[in-house]
């Protein structure tokens, strides 16, 4: 099924569909279990609108490239051309929040890094970049936590909030702006927090939104 964004209720957002931008390293207990430096400044990487799935899609696997791990994010969907933005600017660009997966091939990642690549073959395949219905932004408070999870098989893997990020969304998305714009449809991942590993074919996924929904998919 092609990807379109869809708000949380299921109708589709007047939106065309743009790249994901997204954030490596934002948590530092994330960047640790990985044996990576804290950065300093966000550490950004892209995927491909083909690379955008539905997240109640059941997950295929890409075969014979080693583990693919699970990283749970916070998403944001972009309303408004943000460029060189400033924060304020950002809050009103805004049009939705979700929960996202990105998926990463972490063997061929780790042979890219060692090698000083870029790291797209390993993050911006096809179907790599899995997202949740948008809640719309006013139905949203930064100024609270935004809480995420992930649960496999019913066990917890990953659990974070918003505040334990190095870069805040809003700073976040300004800082991105002042690279490369952002225009309406596009989308940031955000970062994951601690607790990634692999899938395997079987696995039930349980995914948690603040108090908004759980939704349910599986890997083949």
């Amino acid at each position: 099924m092609a990807y379109e964004h869809r708000w949380m209720n299921g109708d589709v957002v007047d939106l065309p569909v743009g790249k994901a931008v997204c954030v490596g390293r934002n948590y530092a207990a994330h960047a640790q279990e990985l044996g990576n430096e804290i950065p300093t400044e966000p550490l950004l990487f892209m995927k491909p609108a083909s690379a955008l799935r539905h997240l109640e899609e059941d997950i295929v696997l890409p075969t014979g490239l080693g583990e693919v791990h699970h990283e749970v994010e916070i998403t944001v969907l972009i309303g408004k051309t943000l460029t060189r933005a400033t924060e304020e600017q950002v809050r009103e660009a805004v049009a939705g929040y979700g929960v996202g997966l990105d998926l990463t091939l972490r063997d061929v990642q780790t042979e890219l890094k060692a090698k000083g690549q870029p790291w797209e073959r390993a993050k911006a395949f096809d179907g790599s970049g899995l997202l949740s219905g948008w809640v719309e932004a006013r139905g949203i408070s930064t100024r609270q936590h935004i809480a995420i999870g992930l649960e496999v098989n019913g066990s917890l893997r990953q659990e974070g909030h918003s505040g334990q990020m190095l870069f805040p969304i809003a700073s976040l998305l300004a800082n991105i702006s002042q690279h490369f714009t952002l225009a309406p449809g596009d989308v940031v991942f955000t970062g994951t927090p601690e607790g990634v590993g692999p899938l395997v074919p079987g696995d039930q996924l349980a995914v948690r939104f603040g108090n908004f929904f759980i939704t349910t998919t599986q890997v083949e």
